[in-house]
């Protein structure tokens, strides 16, 4: 998988390609979520990072999140088509498509804007405090897999 570099202005251009070819009406090509549900589902690691949104696991779910799901979330390895999500994650209630557009673009120009200095050793909340590469890598990731999941 080729991960791309989230702080680098050459992603965010083709993130937001990637983004502007999608539509309310967009199917998935797997999964139940529809394409304004994926756009807020995407805006939510932005949103904890950002402290608009509140995740605060418990000890133990933190150690074991940081045992056996953080390589998985910050690994290069891509993910698995209809794996499981955290509860924080679950988008289930319908949104607009516009305005969840407009807002993740935001996080995705304000996380570029920050550069990798800001996140390095920042703490995720769920897996403790992460490097530069690995907060691209998450960031990345979740991305590429969404809108794969939407054929863009």
């Amino acid at each position: 998988m080729n991960l791309l570099n989230t702080f680098d202005p050459l992603t965010t251009t083709q993130t937001l390609s990637r983004l502007d070819k999608l539509s309310n009406t967009t199917k998935p090509v797997w999964g139940k979520m529809n394409s304004a549900q994926m756009l807020a589902h995407l805006s939510v690691p932005y949103d904890i990072v950002y402290g608009k949104k509140e995740s605060n696991p418990s000890f133990f779910t933190k150690l074991m999140l940081k045992m056996f799901v953080k390589k998985i979330v910050v690994g290069e390895k891509p993910y698995a088509k209809n794996s499981r999500t955290s509860p924080d994650f679950i988008v289930a209630d319908e949104r607009d498509f516009e305005k969840e557009k407009a807002r993740l673009i935001t996080n995705i120009k304000e996380t570029e804007a920050k550069g990798g200095s800001y996140f390095e050793g920042k703490d995720s909340g769920a897996f403790g405090p992460l490097t530069t590469k690995e907060w691209s890598i998450q960031f990345y990731k979740h991305l590429d897999h969404h809108f794969s999941q939407f054929g863009v």
